[in-house]
């Protein structure tokens, strides 16, 4: 098995071996009897949101987070990853990624903090790309702020993106969101209104929704929330909570709601507070 300090090596000698790891990598499946299927997610840093807890520098360190994630991979009843190119292929060629469900991210242009965070074009991952690497689907992060003229330029390239993978058969994981700025920053607006309208804009995106996933925070009100929707959904983690208690109980609760299927969480389980990834993993496979 490679170790980290032989990734440069092989991208600077031998860079045809990640295709031939993707390629040859062995597949992951949907968690069947009723599981739900929890996904680590580690896409931050291709948008320039390098911080976890209170340090903004947390992914700083490749090797360390790279240690972190395959760390996260080896618990027991972890089914998946989602990431951006880069990352994705530094774990396939550790082995990391053997027998996972892997989502490319595709659009990660709305840089934290730009003036353009909004205009979030398809940079990363095309369909065509996770089709030709192995992967099983492709995520998009959706934040509509209606006083953004940007704001439809991302729709329409959401909506193609969406029929891209699925002319595939391969999954869209849109994670939607309505946004405000506020002081020169984008916020996201987590009221149940606010995300059951977000909800509603996203089902619709593309010519078909057979193959859309959709990746929601976990906010009051999640059984009328989720009635928004027929379409499979994950919750998403967010930034790592002051209480984890109360973030873990509010996840417990997503899970027994009927078209809620799992997890995709990543900086409350990559960077938990007490430094403890492996068990701050366990404590969320047990909620599902």
């Amino acid at each position: 098995m490679m170790r980290i300090q032989d990734i440069a090596q092989t991208r600077l000698y031998e860079p045809e071996k990640i295709a031939e790891a993707l390629r040859s990598r062995k597949p992951g499946h949907i968690p069947e009897n009723g599981r739900k299927m929890m996904i680590i997610a580690c896409d931050h840093p291709a948008r320039g949101a390098m911080g976890a807890g209170g340090n903004k520098m947390s992914m700083a360190n490749r090797h360390e987070l790279l240690e972190r994630c395959m760390q996260a991979l080896s618990r027991p009843g972890v089914d998946g990853f989602l990431g951006s190119a880069d990352i994705i292929e530094d774990l396939t060629l550790l082995g990391a990624l053997e027998g996972k469900l892997v989502f490319g991210s595709m659009n990660r242009t709305g840089l934290q903090g730009a003036s353009f965070e909004i205009d979030d074009r398809f940079g990363c991952y095309t369909a065509k790309a996770i089709a030709d690497g192995n992967l099983d689907g492709g995520k998009t992060l959706m934040r509509v702020c209606f006083d953004d003229n940007n704001t439809p330029n991302m729709l329409e390239s959401t909506a193609r993106a969406i029929d891209d993978l699925a002319a595939r058969q391969k999954i869209a994981m849109v994670e939607p969101f309505i946004s405000e700025w506020k002081d020169n920053h984008i916020f996201n607006n987590l009221t149940p209104d606010a995300v059951i309208k977000s909800i509603a804009i996203a089902s619709a995106l593309g010519s078909t929704s057979a193959y859309t996933w959709l990746k929601l925070p976990c906010v009051p009100q999640m059984d009328r929330v989720m009635e928004a929707t027929t379409l499979p959904s994950l919750i998403l983690g967010g930034e790592v909570p002051a209480d984890p208690e109360a973030a873990l109980n509010g996840w417990a609760h997503a899970m027994t709601l009927p078209n809620v299927f799992g997890l995709v969480v990543g900086r409350s389980l990559l960077f938990p507070p007490d430094g403890d990834v492996e068990s701050a993993v366990d404590k969320a496979v047990e909620l599902l």
